[in-house]
C-alpha cells in the first residue's frame, strides 16, 4: 500500500488517521471471507492494467541477459510507469550474484575509518531500469559491513526449504554510526542527481529498508525510527523534492506488524526527530507488504491476503 506525495509529518495528522482506518480495514478483511465469481463468456472491454510495481531479491542479475530482457518486459507492461525495487543495493560483496542475495560494495572504508563509496553497480542496476523506460523504487537497504554493528557473519547461504537459521546475519543489523548511514544516503542520493538530474531523481521512490519487523531487522522499533530518521535527512539534505517513506512492512493484519506500524506512523507524526531534534519525520509515502496466502477449500481457492 502506497499513500503518495505527504511533503513531510508537520500537519500529518490526517494522513497518519487515514493509515490507522487501513489498519483496522485490514484486521477486519482478514477475518471476513469474499467471493468473486467471473463470467469469462461475457465480454466488457479492455482490461485496464493496475500493475506498476515488481520486487526481487538479487540484484545482480538484472543487469545480465536475461535479467535485461525481463526487466524489459515488465516495463513494456505499463510504458513509463513502471517501478522496479531490488533488495541488497547497499551490500558488501564484489557483485557475484546468489540464491536471495547481492551486493553492490557501494560502501567500504579505509584503514582509518574513512568512507569509500563506489557506485559502479549500483549504476549499473539503476541503468538497466532506465534504459527499459521503467523507474527506481529504491530501496534503501541492507546495511555494508563497514557499517554493521554485528559485521561478522555477514555473507549468507540461502538453502531452499531449510530453515535458514544463519540467513538474515550481519547486512540485517543497525549500524554501529548513524552518522556515517545518514551520510552514506546523502551522497548516494546526490550521486543520483549528478548523474540523472533531479528531475529524473524526484521521480523516483526512496524507500528506507524491506520488512524490518521480522528477521530482515535485527532492531528495535526505535533503532528503526532512528535509522529512518538519519536516511530521510540524507535524502532531503541531497534532493528536498525527493519522495522518501517507509516502512515496507509485513502485512498489517498480523499483530506485530500492525504495531510496528502504528509505531512508526506516531513517530513520524509526534516523535522527536533522531538527526534533526525537531519534531516528525518526512515521510512523502507509506509502504507495507500485503501478501497472499493461497489455500484450497472445498475446492476453491482462498487468497489469504493480509
Amino acid at each position: 500500500m502506497i499513500l503518495k506525495d505527504k511533503k513531510d509529518c508537520t500537519g500529518f495528522a490526517a494522513m497518519r488517521l487515514f493509515a490507522l482506518l487501513l489498519l483496522g480495514a485490514a484486521s477486519a478483511l482478514a477475518q471476513d471471507a469474499v467471493t468473486i465469481r467471473v463470467n469469462a463468456a461475457e465480454k466488457i472491454g479492455a482490461l485496464k492494467p493496475i500493475y506498476r510495481y515488481f520486487g526481487y531479491d538479487e540484484p545482480n542479475y538484472t543487469y545480465m541477459k536475461n535479467g535485461r530482457k525481463l526487466v524489459g518486459e515488465l516495463a513494456a507492461l505499463r510504458p513509463g510507469d513502471v517501478y522496479i525495487r531490488t533488495h541488497f543495493m547497499l551490500a558488501t560483496g564484489d557483485g557475484t550474484p546468489g540464491l536471495k542475495w547481492g551486493s553492490t560494495n557501494a560502501y567500504t572504508e579505509d584503514a582509518s575509518g574513512k568512507p569509500i563509496y563506489d557506485w559502479r553497480i549500483v549504476d549499473r542496476i539503476l541503468d538497466t531500469y532506465l534504459q527499459a523506460k521503467a523507474r527506481p523504487f529504491v530501496e534503501i537497504g541492507f546495511m555494508p559491513q563497514a557499517l554493521s554493528s554485528k559485521p561478522d557473519p555477514y555473507h549468507p547461504t540461502w538453502i531452499p526449504g531449510a530453515a535458514n537459521p544463519d540467513y538474515s546475519i550481519g547486512w540485517s543489523y543497525p549500524p554501529n554510526d548513524y552518522a556515517k548511514w545518514g551520510e552514506l544516503v546523502y551522497q548516494w542520493v546526490r550521486h543520483s542527481v549528478q548523474k540523472y538530474g533531479e528531475e529524473q531523481v524526484a521521480s523516483w521512490y526512496w524507500e528506507v529498508w524491506n520488512e524490518p519487523d521480522i528477521s530482515y531487522w535485527h532492531g528495535t522499533p526505535e533503532d528503526y525510527n532512528k535509522l529512518y530518521d538519519f536516511a530521510a535527512d540524507g535524502v532531503k539534505r541531497a534532493l528536498p523534492a525527493a519522495r522518501v517513506g517507509g516502512p515496507a512492512t509485513t502485512g498489517p493484519a498480523a499483530p506485530k506488524a500492525g504495531a510496528f506500524l502504528r509505531q512508526f506512523l506516531e513517530h513520524c507524526s509526534t516523535g522527536k526527530n533522531y538527526a534533526t531534534g525537531k519534531t516528525g519525520s518526512p515521510l512523502d509515502f507509506i509502504t507495507y507488504h500485503a501478501k497472499g496466502r493461497p489455500n484450497v477449500v472445498d475446492g476453491h481457492v482462498q487468497m489469504g491476503i493480509g
